[in-house]
């Protein structure tokens, strides 16, 4: 393997990058202790100190990212740029690159690797998740596409880059392709969880959420522990059991996996706790009764990070769980600091943009529609639902958003709209019971009753094959 900075190390540095890289695709939870492991051995590496700048920034840890920097200003004060390949200068390029902030540089910079070194693993699977963070669902797909066919099909690695691809194919709307693909990447490494999120993506696209269940249930030795997609992937089995209506299965997935208390506490695992019982919060007085004070716990979480405005995806999900647990005022002051510092200029910065445009815009709808302002909801939200996607999250994520609009225009009796809206939905997967309740309601308010029947009729046969497939479940929690 090339890029450890000459013959420092030599092959034992090799063996431990490769395992890095390795446990990087199949998200285990060792990849830092084998990149430490590599980097105690060739210090000066430069592969290694741009690997560890992408695992000090892949988490959205504003703490690790500020880490990393120090790291690397230490380690680039002292190096002879000039002894070291081009493609490993044009890693230290991208890590410096995003370290200042500038992600989507950072994510094109990475694509320029792989034109020219197709098999650089690191880079393309940093890059993909850069297009995850940036919401770019072209480049999600295109940079795996792009290096395919320069792969052997037998190499150990092809799978995880079908997984890849297949997520991305998910994200642009080639569903039957995309789950052909991931499939495929599951049927050569069972273990690959991101080729399993992949599946579980494109099932719930499609609106096959009961053969979701019954995919990861078959799976779940798999990916259900020890991996760092674990929480992440339960939280598409609480989506799933969302649409079956079973309210006490996706809080006993809460509890036992998304519940600050159970999981690490990172950012992203507190994420998709936020949005799991936002989608329940938007569900009315029922669902929020066997809510009950999980809330707090939640909020709490968030506030001890006080990580300032590091991504603006992560900002919105704050708000989220303050607004759950009734506390405006944090919510409140989350976006007056954000807005304070979107109002001054920071040029490169990618989530400036974000922050600026999409995230406090999104973070105001959703204070209005807890203090019942559902009328503002919708104008704040309106201009924003085809933009979404560039703060980041995939479609699938991003429907927390899209529900709180139908929602909101539902309660703001601006029924226009939310038949529009649902008519949309609908239309894209007639097989979801909550765009069939939606209806229902719809219809009732507009004083159609037949309809709104024959809409809640719809719900409960589309629900009931989730209801059995929950009923044979054998997923330990």
């Amino acid at each position: 393997m090339s890029g450890l900075g000459g013959d420092e190390g030599g092959a034992e540095a090799a063996a431990w990058y490769e395992s890095a890289v390795d446990s990087m695709l199949f998200f285990r939870c060792d990849v830092a202790e084998s990149l430490g492991a590599m980097r105690r051995v060739a210090p000066g590496a430069p592969l290694g100190q741009a690997f560890a700048v992408y695992l000090g920034l892949l988490g959205t840890e504003r703490a690790q990212a500020v880490a990393a920097g120090e790291e690397f200003a230490r380690f680039r004060a002292d190096a002879d740029y000039t002894a070291f390949t081009e493609r490993e200068r044009a890693h230290l390029c991208a890590a410096s690159v995003w370290l200042g902030g500038d992600i989507e540089r950072a994510g094109a910079l990475l694509r320029e690797v792989n034109v020219g070194w197709p098999h650089d693993t690191l880079a393309l699977a940093v890059g993909h998740q850069i297009d995850f963070f940036t919401g770019n669902a072209d480049s999600l797909r295109d940079r795996i596409a792009g290096a395919l066919t320069a792969w052997d099909e037998d190499d150990a690695h092809y799978g995880p880059l079908l997984g890849m691809f297949g997520f991305g194919l998910e994200e642009t709307g080639h569903y039957a392709r995309a789950e052909e693909v991931a499939r495929a990447a599951v049927e050569r490494q069972p273990c690959d969880v991101w080729g399993i999120h992949a599946v579980v993506h494109t099932l719930e696209m499609r609106g096959r959420f009961a053969d979701g269940i019954r995919y990861l249930d078959a799976r779940t030795r798999d990916w259900g522990a020890n991996n760092m997609m674990a929480v992440h992937n339960w939280w598409h089995y609480g989506l799933y059991a969302l649409e079956a209506g079973e309210t006490g299965r996706v809080l006993e997935i809460y509890d036992a996996t998304l519940d600050p208390a159970s999981s690490s506490g990172l950012a992203l695992e507190l994420l998709d706790a936020a949005a799991l019982l936002w989608r329940l919060y938007l569900d009315g007085d029922e669902a929020l009764r066997a809510v009950g004070d999980r809330w707090g716990p939640l909020a709490d979480a968030w506030a001890a990070r006080d990580d300032g405005p590091h991504y603006a995806f992560n900002d919105t999900h704050a708000v989220m769980a303050y607004l759950g647990a009734g506390r405006v005022r944090e919510a409140e002051a989350l976006v007056a600091d954000r807005a304070e510092w979107a109002a001054r200029p920071h040029p490169g910065v990618t989530n400036h943009v974000m922050t600026a445009e999409i995230g406090l815009p999104v973070c105001r709808a959703l204070i209005a529609f807890a203090q019942g302002r559902y009328g503002e909801t919708v104008d704040l939200l309106l201009p924003l639902r085809g933009r979404l996607q560039t703060f980041g999250g995939s479609h699938a994520q991003r429907d927390a958003v899209q529900r709180t609009l139908v929602e909101a225009a539902l309660r703001a009796r601006r029924f226009d709209l939310a038949r529009t809206l649902l008519s949309e939905r609908l239309s894209l997967r007639p097989t979801s019971p909550y765009n069939w309740l939606a209806h229902a309601r719809l219809a009732g308010e507009l004083g159609q009753a037949a309809l709104a029947a024959t809409a809640r009729e719809k719900a409960t046969a589309l629900a009931a094959p989730g209801k059995s497939a929950l009923d044979g479940a054998r997923a330990p929690l």
